[in-house]
C-alpha cells in the first residue's frame, strides 16, 4: 500500500486552492513561501501530475486539482474534528477565546449563561491579554478584538459601532472650578487605552477643536481600571458609550453633548479557516445572532 504524503502538505495545498497565490495561503499558515511551495510540490509528487497551472498572476487549479480540492477538504475537516475531540475527554467541543476584560465583564459574561444553557457542550478557556490577533492559530482560536480595522488576510465580523464619550468623575462637575466647555480639559489628564490610542485625538478634531493640549495622557491596557481611575477623579476618559452606560456606576458622568462617532469597534476575528472547526462556527453564530 502505497504511504499517503504528509498531512501539512494537504493542508498547504487546500490553502493555496482558497487564496489562489502561495503568498496569501503562507501567511495563513505562518510559513515562509519557499516552505509552502516545497509542501505542494511534495504532494504534486505523491499525485504524479500538477495540481496548479502556474501563471504571473498567480495559480489555478487543474482539473484533478479541482477534484482533488473537492474530495480532499471535508475529509480534513473531519480529522480536526477528531483530533479536538479527542484533545477534549471532558468535553465534545472546546474553543480558546481571547476578549478584552471590559467587553468580557460587560457584554459577554452576562450572556454566557444562555449560551451554556443552549450549548452544555461547548466549552470556552479565556485568555485576556492585548494583540491576540497575531496569536491566533497558535493557542487562540478567536478573538474579540478592539480595532480601527483587521487584516485583510483574517475573517472579521464587525460587532459594532458606537460614539466616543469624555467619562469623568461625577465630582468634576461640581462646585466653581466644574469642567463644563471642552478647554478645561488642558488641566487634567486624559486616560486612554492602549488598544484606542488615537480616540482623543479623533474626538477633538471631530468637535473642532484639534489644538486642545491636555495636562498628560496615561494609558491603561484595561478597561475596568480605566473606569475607576475616571471614578476616582484620576483623569478623564475617552471610551464607547456603552462602556459608561453598561458601568452603571453613579460616580460617573459623561462630559459634554458632541456626539463623535469612534473610529474603533469591536471585532470578531479569526483565521479563515478557523471557521471549519464546530466549536468557532457555533460561537460565531451565537455570538452574531445574540448582538452583544
Amino acid at each position: 500500500m502505497p504511504r499517503l504524503p504528509p498531512l501539512s502538505s494537504m493542508e498547504a495545498f487546500l490553502e493555496v486552492a482558497r487564496h489562489g497565490t502561495v503568498k496569501a495561503a503562507a501567511s495563513e499558515l505562518g510559513l515562509s513561501m519557499p516552505a509552502l511551495s516545497r509542501r505542494i510540490q511534495t504532494l504534486e509528487h505523491a499525485v504524479g501530475r500538477p495540481l496548479f497551472n502556474r501563471h504571473h498572476h498567480g495559480l489555478r487549479l487543474t482539473e484533478t486539482g479541482r477534484e482533488m480540492q473537492d474530495q480532499l477538504s471535508p475529509i480534513l475537516d473531519e480529522l480536526r474534528g477528531v483530533i479536538e475531540k479527542a484533545g477534549s475527554p471532558d468535553a465534545s467541543l472546546r474553543l480558546h477565546l481571547n476578549v478584552l476584560p471590559l467587553f468580557a465583564q460587560q457584554r459577554l459574561f452576562p450572556r454566557l449563561p444562555e449560551l451554556r444553557r443552549d450549548h452544555p457542550e461547548l466549552h470556552i478557556d479565556i485568555d485576556t491579554m492585548s494583540h491576540a490577533e497575531a496569536r491566533l492559530g497558535e493557542g487562540i482560536d478567536v478573538a474579540i478584538a478592539l480595532a480601527r480595522s483587521i487584516d485583510p488576510l483574517l475573517y472579521a465580523a464587525r460587532l459594532d459601532q458606537d460614539k466616543v464619550f469624555p467619562i469623568a468623575a461625577r465630582t468634576l462637575t461640581d462646585g466653581g472650578r466644574a469642567i463644563t466647555v471642552p478647554e478645561q480639559l488642558q488641566r487634567q489628564t486624559i486616560l486612554l487605552h492602549r488598544e484606542m490610542p488615537e480616540t482623543f485625538a479623533e474626538w477633538k478634531k471631530a468637535i473642532g477643536m484639534p489644538y486642545l493640549e491636555p495636562a498628560g495622557i496615561d494609558f491603561f491596557d484595561s478597561g475596568p481600571l480605566m473606569l475607576e481611575a475616571a471614578a476616582q477623579g484620576i483623569g478623564v476618559a475617552f471610551m464607547h458609550g456603552h462602556h459608561f452606560d453598561d458601568a452603571h456606576d453613579p460616580r460617573l458622568v459623561r462630559l459634554f453633548d458632541f456626539d463623535v462617532d469612534s473610529p474603533y469597534s469591536y471585532w470578531f476575528v479569526c483565521r479563515p479557516r478557523a471557521l471549519r472547526q464546530p466549536a468557532v462556527k457555533l460561537f460565531h453564530d451565537w455570538l452574531l445572532g445574540a448582538r452583544i
